[in-house]
């Protein structure tokens, strides 16, 4: 079967113009509307990078080509676009975006009335197919502009519904909107909790992004932050990639705090709202989580990495909650969507009612279950095949496994679990390590590190 090297495993995603182009753009959004024929209206947004405004025009021609009535959000985040569809605003919401890509990349995320992920093995698949048959005929030269709308007024009433703004205590916060999409809409959002002070960092839109690529996973994009954090004495740090669906924490010192963490810290939060309720987590690395949920009432429910398995999985489950330790957080109170603002105000609220800092709040948390932080590697081979052909060895070292996404192992005797996996999105294999004691986070780490280089894998960024 015929592929398209921008159809990633649950989104639209590559490097320009090879992987992905407004001719390109134009055909995806003509055969997404025959593979969604109940879909009349469309509502898209998009990112700060320099190519996503003609990326919406284009991908919104090919939609109104098919008779399909479309409508802009402008400059807006992922989640505005999953408000606009998951409220009934329109029947599928499109966002133009490559979240945390380098610059040359762009992509794009779909969701349906109701905020409903489109299903993977019919909807996604044939949505691949159709495209596919298109592109042998003709796009036009050029695209219309697409009238625009606004939604926010609603968007951030709908998210200060699910808080109580008077538990978040007058304290001063960092935000870092690292030059993406983020910054209008962390102010409208913001405006309505005047007991903040605010302090912003490269907040401007801007798609050259001159510090950098909005991705705070990357450890040299998080100086900004700590510095300003601590010149500013802030309680807290916020930052988040170019879309903002996913956010990432500071504590009062400056520290970067792992998502492992702040999920767990999360978890408990939406359990006050939702006492005794299934809570879908992380593969990964799950050892804190789970026992926080279990200690709150609540029911410890894993899923496979990713928006287009977590959503269905959460609502099969009944689950308010599942957050990933990239730092994406969905909530069921937001359509089954992730959300980057939302933590900023549950996490700001939970701290308040503990009358505690982020610091103070993950101390035990880190002290208990030491992780250690995502490593990539580069193949010889496909990652699947690589993972496949390691697997013995793997194994060899701890043979209690999982299969929910990769290869899990748990050492009990040793004290520690690890999760190695073939990104989803990028040419690598990611590893992923849980222990008992920071002693034995490293001893594991090493071992597997060097399991894996001495099979031929080299060390490589990604996220």
């Amino acid at each position: 079967m015929q592929k398209l090297s921008a159809f990633k495993a649950y989104d639209i995603r590559g490097k320009q113009p090879t992987d992905l182009n407004p001719t390109l753009a134009y055909h995806l959004g003509a055969a997404l509307a025959e593979v969604l024929p109940l879909a009349k209206t469309a509502i898209l947004g998009m990112d700060s990078r320099a190519s996503s405004p003609e990326l919406l025009r284009a991908f919104a021609a090919g939609l109104a080509s098919m008779g399909v009535q479309c409508q802009s959000l402008g400059l807006c985040g992922t989640e505005e676009v999953y408000h606009a569809a998951g409220s009934g605003a329109c029947d599928v919401g499109i966002m133009v975006t490559a979240s945390h890509n380098p610059i040359e990349y762009n992509g794009f995320k779909v969701a349906k009335r109701g905020g409903e992920p489109m299903d993977l093995a019919t909807e996604f698949a044939a949505w691949e197919q159709k495209t596919l048959a298109r592109m042998a005929s003709p796009a036009p030269a050029s695209f219309p502009e697409v009238p625009e709308i606004s939604l926010r007024a609603a968007y951030v009433a709908h998210l200060l519904a699910l808080i109580d703004p008077s538990k978040i205590p007058a304290q001063k916060i960092v935000i870092n909107a690292g030059n993406g999409a983020a910054g209008p809409t962390a102010d409208a959002i913001l405006a309505q909790l005047p007991q903040l002070e605010v302090v912003r960092v490269h907040h401007t839109p801007d798609g050259t992004f001159p510090n950098g690529i909005p991705n705070p996973l990357l450890v040299e994009n998080r100086a900004s932050t700590t510095h300003a954090v601590k010149a500013e004495r802030a309680t807290l740090g916020v930052a988040w990639d170019g879309d903002f669906d996913r956010c990432f924490f500071y504590d009062e010192a400056g520290n970067f705090i792992s998502g492992y963490y702040t999920a767990t810290l999360l978890a408990e939060a939406v359990l006050q709202r939702h006492p005794g309720a299934p809570i879908v987590h992380d593969p990964r690395q799950y050892w804190a989580t789970k026992a926080a949920i279990e200690q709150a009432g609540g029911t410890a429910q894993i899923a496979r990495v990713g928006h287009g398995f977590i959503k269905p999985a959460m609502r099969e489950l009944g689950s308010p909650f599942c957050g990933e330790i990239s730092s994406h957080y969905y909530f069921a109170e937001f359509f089954t969507c992730d959300s980057g603002m939302l933590p900023m105000l549950l996490l700001l609220q939970l701290l308040g009612q503990r009358s505690q800092t982020l610091g103070q709040a993950v101390a035990n948390l880190q002290s208990n279950f030491p992780s250690g932080e995502e490593l990539n590697f580069q193949t010889p081979m496909p990652a699947k095949e690589f993972l496949a052909r390691l697997e013995p060895r793997l194994l060899a070292m701890a043979p209690a496994n999982e299969r929910v996404d990769g290869l899990s192992l748990t050492h009990q005797t040793e004290g520690w679990r690890a999760n190695i996996r073939a990104s989803s999105n990028e040419p690598l294999l990611r590893l992923n390590v849980e222990a008992r004691s920071a002693a034995t986070l490293q001893m594991a780490e090493a071992a597997l590190i060097a399991l894996i280089t001495g099979a031929g894998a080299t060390a490589a960024g990604g996220h």
